[in-house]
Order: structure tokens, then C-alpha cells, then sequence
């Protein structure tokens, strides 16, 4: 074998191993896609719904969160000064304090108080109303949020179905089965199911975590309702 053989050979190996490491990197570059990008891949006819979904999701979450926290502080000793007003008969010092609390508790003792001298019954009554109102506030949009939670997995997997009837059109339409194809449009497809997923599992958290603060507060309601009865229950009352 001449030298010039012997050198040509190797720079055909040499070659033949640079073009094989180009195309490698070349695969590796091309699968090296954000999950940002095969999101946005997916459809805006799918993916901009679920985009509002999960922004009013958050603004629900954020809004009842704070609502919520806002029910459950209450002013230190506030049903012994309750109490100690009652007693003392003064109705008026006992009603100021209520107003001045903002709390569905301190809103439904507020109106038992009012009431004050007629049956207990009746105030009994008054209490519950108002109790039923406060309640009716606290849980405001959170059907909405139990609704996004359900919808926008469904809202997904819609999508995903459209991208692979668009992807079983496209093969039809060219008369033959290309690999590249389907992975790549089935890949595209699923983005939308997993987005949906992602908003679905947040909303569902939210929502549960909200429905177990709102239950503490209505359970804090009922306590002091009737903490407040037992008020004027007492001899003398």
C-alpha cells in the first residue's frame, strides 16, 4: 500500500468519523427542545384557553386565600368583652365592637345582639341567616375553581385528540407512514394533555386547600354562635 493510499484512507476515516459525530449533534440538537417551546407547539386553539384557565385559577386562589385569612383573625378576648357587655348591659359598647371587627363572626353575633329581648328562638334564627350569607361569601368562585380543575384536564386531552386526527390526515394524505411524522406530531399532541394536567393537579390543590380553610371558619362560626347563646341563656339574661 502506497503512502498516499494510507493517507487518503485516513482522511476518509477521519471524515467519515467527523461526519458521523456532525450528525449526532445535529439529532441531539434537534430533540434538545424546551418543554416552553412543544407547549406552545401544541395548538393556540388549545393552549390559550388553558392559559386563561390557570390565570383565573391563581387570581381565585390568590383573592379567597386572603378573604379567607381575613375571617379567621379575631380580635384577642373578643367574645369575653362580648360577654362582659351583655352582662353589664351595654348593648351599644357590644354592637361597636362588632362593627368594628369586620368578621362574618363578629357580622352574625352583631345581629344577635340586635335582637336581644325577644324569644331566643328568634335570635337563634337571625344568627343562622346570617351565618348562611357569610358562609354563601366565603365560597365565592370556588365552583369556578373546582370547575377549572376538572375542564382543563378535559380541555387537554381534546386537544390531543385533534393533533392526532391531524396527524393520521397527514398520512393519509401523503400515502405513506413517515416515522418522523408521527412521533414528532403525536409529541406535539400530548403537550396539550400535559398542560392541562399541570393546570387541573394546581386548581384541585387550591381548591381543596380553600374548602378546608373555609370550613375552619364556618366551624369557628358555629362555636361562637353558640358560645353566644349560652350568653344569654344565663340566670338573669
Amino acid at each position: 500500500m502506497s503512502l498516499y493510499t494510507f493517507v487518503q484512507e485516513g482522511n476518509l476515516n477521519v471524515g467519515g468519523q467527523s461526519a458521523a459525530d456532525t450528525t449526532a449533534a445535529a439529532a441531539n440538537s434537534e430533540t434538545s427542545v424546551s418543554v416552553l417551546e412543544l407547549i406552545m407547539q401544541g395548538g393556540w386553539y388549545i393552549m390559550i384557553p388553558l392559559a386563561i384557565l390557570s390565570i383565573v385559577a391563581v387570581y381565585i386562589f390568590v383573592e379567597r386565600f386572603l378573604a379567607v385569612n381575613k375571617a379567621l383573625k379575631e380580635e384577642k378576648d373578643f367574645m369575653n368583652k362580648i360577654k362582659d357587655y351583655i352582662h353589664d348591659g351595654k348593648l351599644d359598647s357590644a354592637k361597636n365592637l362588632c362593627a368594628t371587627s369586620e368578621t362574618p363572626i363578629a357580622r352574625m353575633l352583631e345581629k344577635g345582639i340586635q335582637k336581644i329581648g325577644k324569644p331566643l328562638k328568634d335570635i337563634s334564627a337571625s344568627i343562622e341567616n346570617v351565618a348562611k350569607l357569610e358562609i354563601f361569601n366565603l365560597e365565592k368562585n370556588l365552583a369556578t375553581l373546582a370547575t377549572i380543575s376538572g375542564a382543563a384536564p378535559m380541555l387537554g386531552f381534546l386537544g390531543t385528540v385533534i393533533g392526532m386526527v391531524q396527524v393520521f390526515i397527514s398520512m393519509e394524505s401523503s400515502g405513506s407512514v413517515d416515522v418522523n411524522v408521527i412521533s414528532g406530531g403525536t409529541k406535539v399532541a400530548m403537550m396539550t394533555t400535559i398542560a392541562g394536567l399541570i393546570v387541573g393537579i394546581i386548581a384541585y390543590i387550591a381548591y381543596n386547600y380553600l374548602v378546608t380553610k373555609v370550613k375552619k371558619v364556618v366551624n369557628k362560626m358555629e362555636a361562637h354562635s353558640i358560645e353566644f347563646l349560652d350568653i344569654l341563656e344565663e340566670p338573669g339574661k
